[in-house]
């Protein structure tokens, strides 16, 4: 019998079935942003299906797990602050020691999902995967956003849609990005536009696929999945290319930031073209690219992002170098060095290191963060992987 939760926690819990000691664990978070319903919608269908009497039982553990649910409520992003921009080290350690009288909304959420985490981590059986479900305020096909290590990147594979490769480096403070820190397959799903029901139903075809390529249920105990897989492999128009993020539009707390009518992700746009208004003046499009994530909401941090498709060469090289594990070593090169000792971050010295692009460091599996003008800090998700855990697997041990 599955052990209970914290009691302090219970109330967040969309759904949670199986046996904790016996099989994978599979988390899923629906609405971390207040306004993106479809994920917890998704969650409540498909536990309400797997509760049915006719349903096999599954082997291991599946917990679904709600956000932010007073933001839910409000149907807005976030009360005070982003929740999904909370989990740096620093920024935890900071709130840890508030007294929680003075904790923001989102930062008792924060900490409230931190003990959870923890405890599904310690009162279940690996190997883990974390799910996030998330919607845009755009349109788009659906996607997955992953760090780039190779147990996300190859369990991403899977899925009949397109994979977002280095968001991460923009982004500060996901819930992702601190589980994949430390060292769990964890991967984004972002389903459709907000209040689309076809999100939902995204949502749910990819949870159904995440229940058995998790191992938790077998092919032949769904017996809608090809129905499921098919649906998304539509749904994204058969797009499973691997892209890469290569430019954020940031907006400040005083924007008056306005994107122009008619971008959804994934559309091409021609150099020159007006994509957004500011105070600032119009805002073009900087060259030829592939527009992602456009903003047509009130609250938010990033006006739109660029991306780029990355080559299956470049795919299958950076596999093999991290295989041999050439990211170690890194560090015997002039202007390179660990930034702690047997961490997993390396200090690049752009004066001495500046003949080396991102482009080799990303191959490579880091991606990086501005430390001053003349130094970058890089992190690597390969160094922290889990890999034991998942090796066992079907879709680890495939060399696809």
């Amino acid at each position: 019998m599955q052990e209970s939760l914290p009691v302090t926690t219970t109330s967040r819990l969309i759904g949670k079935t199986g046996t904790s000691k016996e099989g994978p664990t599979l988390i899923v978070f629906g609405g971390i942003h207040g306004n993106e319903p479809a994920g917890v919608k998704a969650l409540d269908e498909v536990f309400k299906q797997l509760n049915a009497a006719d349903t096999p039982p599954i082997r291991g553990s599946f917990i679904g797990i709600r956000g932010n649910p007073a933001a839910l409520r409000a149907n807005k992003r976030f009360l005070k602050s982003d929740l999904n921009r909370l989990w740096t080290k620093p920024n935890l350690s900071h709130i840890l020691l508030k007294l929680p009288e003075d904790l923001e909304h989102e930062e008792a959420e924060a900490l409230e999902l931190r003990e959870l985490l923890f405890s599904i981590l310690k009162r279940n059986s690996p190997p883990f995967y974390f799910i996030d479900l998330h919607t845009t305020s755009s349109p788009t096909l659906p996607f997955i956003t992953i760090n780039d290590a190779m147990i996300n990147r190859k369990f991403s594979r899977l899925f009949p849609v397109p994979v977002i490769l280095g968001i991460e480096e923009f982004l500060e403070g996901p819930l992702l990005s601190y589980i994949n820190e430390l060292g769990y397959v964890s991967l984004g799903f972002e389903s459709g536009q907000h209040q689309d029901p076809g999100a939902v139903v995204n949502a749910r075809a990819f949870i159904w696929q995440t229940l058995v390529y998790s191992g938790l249920l077998e092919d032949s105990e769904v017996p809608f999945l090809k129905e499921e897989i098919e649906h998304l492999k539509k749904a994204s128009g058969g797009n499973r290319t691997f892209y890469e993020v290569y430019h954020r539009h940031l907006l400040d707390r005083t924007h008056d930031f306005c994107m122009e009518n008619g971008f959804a992700s994934f559309q091409k746009v021609k150099k020159g073209e007006v994509l957004a208004k500011s105070k600032a003046g119009d805002i073009h499009m900087p060259k030829d690219g592939m527009i992602f994530m456009p903003l047509y909401q009130e609250q938010g941090e990033e006006g739109f992002f660029l991306i780029r498709p990355i080559p299956a060469w470049a795919l299958k090289f950076s596999a093999w170098l991290r295989k041999r594990r050439f990211q170690d070593f890194l560090h015997w090169l002039p202007g390179i060095r660990w930034q702690d000792p047997g961490g997993d971050k390396i200090r690049v010295n752009l004066r001495i290191a500046r003949f080396f692009s991102k482009q080799i460091f990303h191959l490579l599996g880091y991606r990086s963060k501005q430390a001053d003008e003349t130094h970058l800090i890089l992190s690597n998700r390969e160094r922290n992987a889990r890999n034991s855990d998942y090796s066992t697997t079907r879709w680890y041990r495939n060399k696809a």
